[in-house]
């Protein structure tokens, strides 16, 4: 059954992703699929995708801007990029896309039940259901722009999907997954919290239950009866209207209507569950200290730099394996095996390979090259039955943990970014 699990708000960014970045974006995005599938199956994929606070993480780790709206389109272009060319494999599809290339996720979803035998019209309805029901039952100031709908060859699904809110220079991304879902209609989301930018229609909202099932009505009524009573109802400009004028609606009490005689609620209204796993993202490009836990920044350095890099050589089977690497396939890792619990902080994971807008640092593209060839090595030997080194990878967060657990002091902020910005040339830094 599915839910909507959960909403980040994110500062408006415009601009292209560069090959260079997005090449490398597509590669690690299905390497990261693919160790996850592998360890933990399909389905736990989609759990994944639809958890806001490790989709940031996840695009973070990839390189993209660790706050900004550029993460949705550019992770799931990636994603898309990298799964479907192996989806008969893996067995994950990735439909939709921005703008016009989301009108296209219908056609798309029933090609892919041709191929694997799932209900098409099912995930088409599903699909059109997701859609109208963050653009339109709940109307809170943010158009969509984008849709993503991951559909496994089982017929489990997530939905990941933007909207913008041009005045405010903010998008907001809304996630949805194939598991417990009691009603598209009615308290659908998990979470959904923002910046409070005044009242919303929200027709999902369990109060509004009357008033879904009166539009229903209203649908079957002869157009000239309808408009008598709307005339006798709804004066023009109206702000309240009170419980015994409004027979139609029948609110159980005062309710704040538009002009046009729609129900809004507030945002303060109890429409919140679960915002513990929203994510809201601040307008500024730098990282600060205050974005990231220390502690758990510690134990990735104190994993990668304070450790015999024997230790390591034999953990991960690479010969000459160098401790920066060691820092990104960490964080990887993470993303890869941690709880939901160790992505509240997603700008910690831009401290795997940096940003493309220089924040924390620019993209060391050596470094990122070595962890795709790392991962890709441990999943292809994974495919013929040798786990060894995917298990040694997957070590390498254990590893982590234990370090983190036993690191007493804090990682130096300013001192790791100034380490990172001093190597940089050497390790092939961009940015754009």
């Amino acid at each position: 059954m599915p839910k909507r699990t959960g909403v980040a708000d994110l500062p408006l960014h415009t601009g292209t992703v560069p090959k260079w970045l997005a090449d490398r974006m597509r590669d690690l995005g299905r390497l990261i699929a693919e160790s996850i599938v592998e360890n933990y199956g399909k389905k736990e994929f989609l759990v994944r995708l639809s958890d806001p606070l490790w989709f940031q993480s996840f695009g973070a780790v990839m390189g993209m801007d660790w706050h900004s709206s550029g993460i949705t389109t550019s992770v799931m272009y990636a994603l898309k990029r990298g799964l479907n060319p192996i989806a008969r494999d893996l067995g994950i599809y990735v439909c939709g896309g921005r703008g016009k290339y989301s009108r296209e996720t219908p056609n798309e979803l029933m090609m892919i039940a041709d191929k694997t035998g799932v209900d098409g019209n099912y995930l088409k309805r599903t699909s059109s259901l997701c859609a109208k029901v963050d653009n339109t039952a709940v109307q809170d100031g943010f158009q969509l722009y984008q849709h993503n709908f991951i559909i496994t060859d089982e017929g489990d699904w997530a939905v990941v999907q933007q909207g913008m809110n041009v005045d405010a220079r903010a998008a907001r991304r809304y996630h949805w997954c194939s598991s417990n879902l009691r009603s598209f209609v009615e308290e659908p989301h998990a979470g959904v919290v923002g910046e409070n930018r005044g009242q919303i229609l929200n027709l999902t909202h369990q109060e509004a239950r009357d008033t879904r099932s009166s539009i229903l009505e209203l649908a079957h009524e002869n157009p000239d009866r309808m408009m008598r009573e709307i005339r006798q109802i709804v004066a023009p400009n109206a702000s309240i209207i009170k419980p015994a004028q409004l027979d139609l609606f029948e609110p159980p009490r005062d309710i704040v209507v538009s002009p046009d005689g729609l129900p809004v609620r507030s945002v303060r209204d109890p429409i919140l569950l679960n915002s513990s796993r929203d994510c809201i993202m601040p307008t500024r490009h730098e990282v600060r200290a205050e974005d990231v836990d220390l502690k758990r920044l510690g134990g990735v350095l104190a994993t990668a730099y304070e450790s015999d890099p024997k230790d390591f050589e034999s953990l991960l089977l690479t010969p000459g394996l160098g401790p920066r690497t060691l820092q990104s396939l960490t964080l990887v890792s993470e993303v890869i095996n941690g709880t939901p619990s160790r992505f509240r902080d997603p700008a910690r994971y831009s401290f795997a390979h940096g940003g493309k807008d220089g924040h924390p640092f620019p993209v060391p593209c050596h470094v990122y090259d070595e962890s795709i060839r790392v991962l890709g090595t441990a999943i292809e030997k994974a495919k013929i039955g040798d786990r060894e080194k995917l298990e040694c990878l997957n070590r390498l967060h254990a590893t982590q943990l234990a370090m983190e657990a036993n690191c007493e002091p804090l990682a130096d902020f300013d001192k790791t970014i100034e380490h990172e910005k001093a190597h940089s040339k050497e390790w092939g830094g961009k940015t754009v």
